[in-house]
């Protein structure tokens, strides 16, 4: 779109903490883990101290071989040094694809066989764990972040290195692969350019200059492989604010991370959110500081949204949604303000960034676009992804007249909000919204921390809750919350820590439902003891 073309010169991302150290020298970011490849740095870095470490490491890579235009696949225990080591092979033109710590060893084998013989980035827990001896046949070389193995070189031994100068590669060559949530199968690698993570970043940039004081300090909790991290920590690094990257997002340690330094904006995912709910009650009040909430991509519940603005004691906290994909980066968004309650629609995404992305909702059937009969929502953005590494042909079918089609259901207000009802591979039939009916769950049932309808064994729908500590349902307060909403089968409860989830905790439906099909063991809702579906 027109507005994130003008003066498009690419995310520069191999520069970014050079930029970004120019700008603000002194300022820092704050880490709640070691790195694994400067275990010594501490976990207070200035922004001048992070710059160098991504030249230092550049250079090794170089020193290993890597040049430009060569893939480099990032696939390490979880830690910010992640998302560091993408910056660090982008710095030398190279192209990092990165990997979730979350895969098993037969996926990342395959998206290897996929990237065709690229660098591998790892480390000693991997190979000693999930990753199969194969992974070193399907690679150009193995360098280690931490650990040894024989068969692997270690970027501890190319310290001292000879410094390199930066490459600049063109705007459109690839930046960056990152992988879908494979929530249907084998994830897809998404090919990223310098110019499209420039035109994504433009419509975020351009909101949080102009709501957020530059002081204000900002916190991270999104996983260190997923786009959004591109464009969240240049925001930041770039504007001035202090950074805290969280690796962890267990609420007791947040807590004490948020009373030494209370964030005034915090990005996280959706189910990041849920977890928190709890800080809203916590006597050390570690949101009251909290201007801004936002969440991106997956869907917010009401309940989390109102719960967490409560928390705030700024004036006028905003809770900020925005509507997207990771091939696409955000497409629509909308706030949340306290005097929203915890009933508002949450099916209302938003609008389209003016001048910056479009929507349209096309019919399934010839018939006009309605809450009874959505269609599939489609978008606009010179944000979007150029291809899917190996899978040109799987990218295309996406690809309508330059609209992107996203796999979801929905439809469009007369004032243009567009409301989401559900994935297409995730639609019930004789069900309206399963989205709509888990916020509704959520709002009613305070001790839901998880609930995700799904295709039951009977063709009804079938609930899948877990609660806070694994308590037992209250079967009668859920038989009044249900009363009513469209027939369900009796509802299934497991552990929050059981449910398939991808890399950004989203569940994952399809396996869920297979799983649920199969006759896998859960909870039982009236005694909280294991039990056979």
């Amino acid at each position: 779109m027109f507005l994130q073309r003008i003066g498009n010169r690419g995310i520069r991302l191999g520069t970014l903490f050079d930029r970004a150290a120019r700008r603000h020298p002194t300022n820092t970011v704050t880490l709640d883990h070691d790195l694994d490849i400067a275990p010594g740095a501490g976990r207070r870095l200035t922004l001048v101290q992070l710059a160098d470490l991504v030249d230092d490491f550049a250079s090794r890579l170089w020193a290993a071989g890597v040049r430009p235009k060569d893939h480099v696949v990032v696939h390490k225990s979880d830690g910010f040094d992640i998302s560091l080591l993408a910056v660090v092979a982008a710095r030398i033109g190279a192209i990092p694809v990165l990997l979730s710590p979350k895969l098993d060893g037969a996926t990342v084998t395959e998206l290897l066989r996929r990237v065709g013989s690229p660098y591998l980035v790892t480390d000693q827990a991997k190979l000693d764990g999930e990753l199969p001896h194969e992974v070193f046949a399907l690679s150009r070389s193995v360098l280690l972040t931490s650990g040894t193995h024989p068969e692997a070189t270690t970027l501890a031994s190319l310290a001292g290195a000879e410094r390199v100068p930066a490459v600049a590669m063109p705007a459109t060559h690839p930046t960056l692969v990152t992988h879908t949530s494979g929530t249907t199968g084998i994830p897809k690698l998404a090919v990223h350019t310098g110019r499209s993570f420039q035109a994504r970043y433009r419509p975020q940039a351009t909101v949080i200059k102009a709501i957020l004081g530059r002081r204000e300090p900002v916190a991270i909790h999104v996983s260190f492989v997923h786009s959004r991290m591109f464009t969240a920590m240049p925001i930041s690094l770039l504007q001035g604010h202090p950074l805290m990257i969280l690796g962890d997002d267990e609420p007791e340690s947040v807590a004490t991370l948020f009373g030494r330094t209370p964030p005034g904006f915090i990005e996280a995912h959706p189910n990041t959110f849920l977890r928190w709910e709890v800080l809203a009650d916590d006597p050390r009040r570690p949101l009251a500081g909290v201007k801004y909430f936002s969440s991106t991509f997956d869907a917010i519940h009401p309940r989390t949204v109102h719960r967490l603005l409560r928390a705030s004691h700024r004036r006028k906290p905003r809770f900020a949604q925005a509507y997207g994909q990771s091939e696409v980066g955000p497409i629509a968004g909308r706030t949340y303000a306290p005097k929203d309650g915890a009933s508002f629609d949450g099916r209302c995404v938003g609008v389209p960034f003016p001048g910056m992305t479009g929507v349209r909702v096309v019919s399934r059937n010839g018939e006009p676009v309605t809450k009874t009969n959505p269609g599939f929502i489609e978008v606009r953005s010179d944000g979007r992804i150029v291809t899917y590494l190996g899978e040109h042909a799987r990218w295309q079918k996406q690809v309508n007249d330059g609209w992107w089609r996203m796999g979801d259901l929905g439809y469009r207000t007369r004032r243009g909000c567009l409301h989401l009802l559900d994935r297409e591979v995730d639609e019930i039939p004789g069900v309206s919204s399963t989205l709509e009916i888990e916020d509704r769950l959520f709002t009613r049932l305070p001790e839901l921390i998880e609930v995700i309808i799904v295709h039951g064994r009977d063709g009804r729908p079938q609930p899948v809750i877990s609660t806070r500590d694994d308590k037992p349902l209250d079967r009668a307060a859920w038989d009044a919350a249900v009363g009513d909403l469209v027939e369900m089968a009796a509802p299934v409860q497991w552990r929050l820590s059981d449910l398939p989830q991808t890399a950004t905790t989203k569940i994952k439906r399809l396996e869920l439902a297979r799983l649920i099909e199969s006759g896998v063991t859960g909870i039982s809702p009236d005694t909280g003891k294991d039990v056979s579906v």
